[in-house]
């Protein structure tokens, strides 16, 4: 279920709480194959799911890059700021990949409240966001977001 926070100052009261789990959202062939015509990235491992198969991960699995590129997808799915004109992202802090995703799984994405600080116009959330894939036994994404609000 989606959280609305009713300001900034009700985010910043938030710290230290997790959003989600979100939705799963499903990791299909097409998505990987359209995301290797996007960044040129055609290896194997993820457009080739015949020789994908007899290879280490026993079948075609997404870019890390991918399931990175989905995180404001993901975690704007979680959470609403009223009194905000627009939300950026401002970059990130960490980033691992510890699990691949394989394809034709479901991600699904939580977020820690990491912290909320006054900027020029807004204020800064870091976010510590995790990724997991059903099935999976570890995360398949972990990372330290950084977003600016402004109101």
């Amino acid at each position: 279920m989606k959280r609305e926070f009713a300001s900034v100052e009700e985010l910043t009261a938030a710290v230290g709480e997790t959003l989600g789990p979100g939705e799963w959202q499903p990791i299909d062939q097409a998505r990987v194959n359209a995301f290797a015509d996007a960044t040129d990235d055609h290896q194997w491992i993820h457009v080739d799911p015949e020789r994908a198969a007899t290879g280490p991960f026993g079948g075609p699995v997404a870019h890390g890059f991918l399931t990175l590129s989905l995180l404001p997808s993901l975690v704007g799915a979680l959470y609403t700021v009223k009194g905000t004109r627009m939300g950026v992202n401002y970059g990130l802090n960490k980033v691992r990949f510890p699990a691949p995703v394989r394809v034709g799984t479901s991600i699904r994405v939580r977020a820690d409240i990491a912290s909320v600080d006054p900027v020029a116009g807004g204020v800064q959330l870091v976010a510590r966001v995790t990724v997991e894939s059903d099935g999976g036994e570890k995360p398949v994404c972990v990372a330290e977001t950084v977003s600016r609000l402004y109101v």
